[in-house]
């Protein structure tokens, strides 16, 4: 398979050339070998039984590699994290060690966070951009910059579109393939039966798990309690879990990366008050969360939604997945903060805020449409009169042809024409 070049490319090339080791990290699936491996002259795969035995029996054995040594699946042999760590401290050169993980660090094992030494970088599945449904003609990096530049461009990608991408999935090893439901399948078995094992959960119910996924995935978009979404997961002659348990499963669920919560925002500098602090719930992939509740595009396109209370759609869900999945990607690169703002009585929404590091923010609505209402731009102007000079840009990502922007100054995107 022909390897797509990805967005954290160029930024891993400028880490490797200054940094000795560096920790690529995320779900399984999502391409961390392929991005490492590429550029490795040694390489260890800790999934292989007989590898992982010897680095067992002695760790050490890492520094016998040429540079750049890529280390996979560390996590497997925890071991191999101080050894490089100590390397680092002995004065490894730039480039020397690559590390990639499927999970943080095992419970009960005791290791250094590496804070200094190891530099850790999150890839997450295949973004808009790095997917090519379109040529992008906006430059995220210069809405975040405050420049007000041209917004411009058309594209013929439809909502139809969309839905086919939402169940294609991010991940690069299932997109293109004619047994991808299974594919989907199999990776959602391999949770439950080997992933949640792996890193120190025990599953005893594996029915009961796999319906309290369910009805996780079926409150993507939403800041539903755990206990809203426990009640959800109990139909029929299901028993619920119990309340320490679901929390033990969220808990590892992600330390894999394959729940991935965007958290509310909590501006420290600013005199907003009564924000609500619950995250908004998203799996890794919403390819996931559409086949754990049997969507389908039929489904999709003609509004069925699962067993879930929810403003607007199933499918808008997906699609603010969707976009939630690209936007975080791109807010990294530029070194900013992703998150959601919520006032506590549901008054004002705005489904994500990126931060700067200087504390200026950009906000933005994603919307299920092809063209933009006055009261979808509401909660934007509300944000900017309370954050005066605080709001370097507004931006709204839906589904239509044409980027543009409004008179108002909010930016009109589609998600497809949305690049780097």
């Amino acid at each position: 398979m022909a390897y797509t070049r990805r967005l954290l490319d160029d930024k891993l090339d400028d880490m490797i050339a200054v940094l000795p080791a560096i920790a690529v990290e995320g779900a399984k699936g999502v391409g961390k070998t392929a991005l490492a491996r590429r550029r490795a002259s040694t390489v260890f795969l800790l999934d292989n039984i007989a590898t992982a035995q010897n680095l067992s029996l002695n760790p050490d054995l890492v520094l016998a590699g040429a540079p750049l040594t890529f280390i996979d699946e560390w996590q497997l042999v925890p071991p191999v994290w101080d050894v490089v760590r100590r390397a680092v401290d002995d004065g490894a050169a730039p480039g020397s060690f690559l590390l990639a993980g499927s999970a943080t660090t095992p419970p009960g094992v005791r290791l250094h966070s590496g804070a200094g030494r190891i530099v850790r970088t999150l890839l997450r599945p295949m973004t808009i951009p790095e997917r090519g449904m379109a040529e992008p003609s906006v430059s995220f990096a210069q809405l975040l910059s405050g420049g007000a530049g041209e917004v411009a461009g058309m594209t013929s990608v439809t909502t139809a579109d969309y839905v086919d991408e939402i169940l294609e999935s991010g991940f690069p090893g299932i997109r293109g393939q004619a047994g991808r439901d299974y594919l989907l399948d199999s990776y959602l078995d391999r949770i439950v039966d080997h992933d949640i094992p792996e890193a120190g959960g025990s599953v005893r119910r594996p029915a009961a798990l796999r319906t309290w996924l369910a009805a996780y995935a079926a409150a993507t978009g939403t800041s539903a309690s755990h206990a809203v979404i426990a009640k959800a997961a109990s139909p029929g002659d299901v028993p619920p879990l119990s309340q320490p348990t679901a929390s033990s499963y969220r808990e590892l669920l992600q330390r894999i990366w394959v729940l991935d919560p965007l958290p509310a925002w909590e501006p420290g500098f600013a005199h907003l008050k009564r924000l609500g602090l619950s995250p908004k719930h998203h799996l890794v992939d919403p390819a996931l969360a559409a086949r754990l509740v049997g969507a389908t595009r039929e489904s999709l396109i003609q509004g069925d939604d699962p067993f879930f209370a929810r403003d607007g759609t199933f499918l808008g869900a997906l699609f603010e997945s969707l976009a939630v999945q690209t936007i975080r990607v791109l807010a990294d690169l530029a070194g900013a903060q992703t998150s959601h703002l919520r006032t506590r009585g549901g008054d004002h929404e705005i489904d994500i805020i990126v931060q700067r590091p200087d504390h200026r923010v950009l906000a933005i609505e994603v919307k299920l449409a092809n063209t933009v209402r006055p009261t979808d731009v509401k909660h934007l102007a509300w944000l900017q009169d309370q954050l005066p000079g605080r709001v370097v840009d507004r931006l709204i990502v839906n589904t239509g042809p044409q980027a543009y922007r409004r008179p108002d100054g909010v930016a009109v995107v589609p998600l497809a024409l949305l690049g780097a």
